[in-house]
């Protein structure tokens, strides 16, 4: 993906994540129909993506194929191929490897998230995770791998070439803050990653940024070139620093913003297109 290709890019949202609860923002969707209210929402204001979180009865986290199966069904049924489902695989700790992997071999959903380091936290998962992915990929999964620093980054480009993981069907996901004090992203943490070899590479690629100033890591983003993930999970304020209502309204800012920069936003469809090339 160059820099100099006419700018575009999708708008992908996480309205929940695995660790928010109604204390931290009472519109944060937890029930299912409350995660599939707010997921048409955003993609009427503009989402092309929806990176899906399930919950258990109980509002917790979780991976299980009962709480995730019915959730992704009935979300698909509603919005057909309008907005892409991506279904989550984070472990938050209390996962294997081998369990997310038994969700996605489970539900086989059109799209899956996937932590690198979870997926491979040490050499003895490499042949595995490398079986597991190249599957996801074969079936037509288009799988998303989230990297949280330059340690990531380069794990990824050396298993991209030894051929660990297939090199078509997916799209990567830079997190900004994770690890930083206080889980707050700025835009100069896209610096770091300005000289890699992210920019030689044919796949798309995506940022999210923890904190208040989101809106901003990702307008910059997006003139780089970027796709963008933005909502509750890991923000709740809006463009102007106030709490925002929902994550609809993040989404409608983003295409604001997206239009006065004159950068296209893809729908749904172009961005599965440019998912499943070989090169884009």
């Amino acid at each position: 993906m160059s820099l100099f290709q006419p700018s575009q890019t999708a708008i992908i949202v996480a309205p929940n994540g695995a660790r928010k609860t109604q204390e931290d923002h009472p519109n944060i969707p937890i029930a299912q129909q409350s995660i599939i209210d707010e997921v048409i929402a955003c993609r009427d204001a503009g989402a092309a993506m929806v990176h899906l979180h399930a919950r258990k009865r109980t509002g917790h986290h979780s991976l299980e194929i009962e709480d995730n199966l019915p959730l992704y069904e009935a979300l698909k049924d509603k919005v057909g191929d309008s907005i892409l489902v991506q279904l989550t695989t984070e472990a938050v700790g209390q996962y294997s490897p081998a369990q997310q992997q038994a969700l996605i071999r489970a539900v086989k959903p059109e799209a899956a998230s996937f932590a690198l380091r979870e997926l491979i936290p040490d050499e003895s998962e490499t042949a595995s995770a490398s079986r597991f992915f190249h599957w996801v990929a074969e079936l037509g999964i288009l799988s998303q791998y989230i990297l949280y620093d330059n340690h990531d980054l380069r794990r990824y480009l050396q298993w991209l070439s030894q051929g660990v993981l297939p090199n078509y069907h997916h799209h990567l996901l830079l997190v900004l803050g994770r690890y930083s004090d206080g889980q707050v992203a700025y835009p100069s943490d896209l610096i770091t990653i300005l000289g890699s070899q992210l920019f030689e590479l044919d796949h798309r690629w995506a940022v999210c940024a923890f904190g208040q100033f989101e809106h901003k890591c990702l307008t910059a983003a997006m003139l780089m070139g970027a796709d963008v993930r933005v909502g509750f999970e890991n923000n709740h304020y809006d463009n102007q620093g106030a709490i925002a209502p929902n994550n609809a309204t993040l989404v409608s800012q983003l295409v604001e913003t997206a239009s006065a920069l004159n950068i296209e936003r893809m729908t749904a469809e172009r961005l599965k297109y440019h998912l499943t090339s070989t090169g884009s």
